[in-house]
C-alpha cells in the first residue's frame, strides 16, 4: 500500500486550512495582538498628564449612548510650541505638539470612562492647526496625533477618519487644537 498519496492529501488539506484561517482571523480581530490599550502605555513607557480643567463654559466630554465626544482641546498652556505651523514654528514641532494634544486627550478618555481598555474604536478625529495663508501641510501636523491613537490602541481600534484644516488662530495661540469621537464598549 502506498502511504504517499495520503500525506500529500494530508498536507495540502493542512495548506488550505492555513491559508483560510490567514484570510479569516485577521477579519474577527485575530491578527492584532491581544495587547490592550493600557498595557501598551506602560510597555511603551507613555505617561499621560494630569487632566487641566476646562478653561470656560463647557465640559471635557459627552457621552452618547456608545459614543464618547470630546471637546477641543489644546496642548497645556505651557507647552513650549505656540503659534502659527510653518510660520513661528516647523512641521516637526507642530507635530510634537500634536501628539501632546493626543496624551491630554487620552487622559481625559481614561478619566471619563476609567479605562482606555473600554475604547472599541476611534471613530472621527478633527484637527485644526494655527495656519498662515497658504500653509499646506496641516495632514503631516495631524499625524502626530493620529500616530499616537495607532500606537496605543493599535491599527484596527486606533486608525481613524479624520480632518486636517487650517485655522487663521486658535485660542491663546495654541499651534493645535483637535476634536475627537470614539466609541466605547
Amino acid at each position: 500500500m502506498n502511504r504517499r498519496p495520503t500525506l500529500t492529501l494530508i498536507t495540502m488539506a493542512t495548506l488550505c486550512l492555513a491559508v483560510v484561517l490567514a484570510l479569516v482571523l485577521p477579519q474577527i480581530g485575530f491578527a492584532q495582538s491581544a495587547t490592550t490599550a493600557e498595557a501598551r502605555l506602560k510597555e511603551k513607557n507613555i505617561t499621560l498628564p494630569p487632566v487641566p480643567p476646562p478653561v470656560a463654559n463647557y465640559v471635557d466630554s459627552v457621552q452618547v449612548g456608545k459614543l464618547l465626544f470630546l471637546a477641543g482641546n489644546t496642548a497645556d498652556a505651557q507647552w513650549k510650541f505656540k503659534g502659527k505651523v510653518g510660520k513661528d514654528i516647523t512641521v516637526q514641532e507642530g507635530y510634537e505638539t500634536a501628539r501632546q494634544v493626543g496624551l491630554i486627550m487620552l487622559a481625559k478618555v481614561r478619566v471619563a470612562l476609567g479605562s482606555l481598555d473600554r475604547v472599541k474604536r476611534v471613530v472621527k478625529v478633527l484637527g485644526m492647526v494655527n495656519s498662515p495663508a497658504g500653509f499646506g501641510d496641516q495632514p503631516r501636523v495631524m499625524n502626530g496625533f493620529s500616530d499616537l491613537m495607532v500606537e496605543v490602541f493599535g491599527e484596527a481600534v486606533g486608525k481613524h477618519a479624520r480632518s486636517a484644516v487650517g485655522m487663521e488662530g486658535l485660542p491663546f495661540n495654541n499651534a493645535v487644537e483637535v476634536e475627537m469621537i470614539v466609541e466605547v464598549e
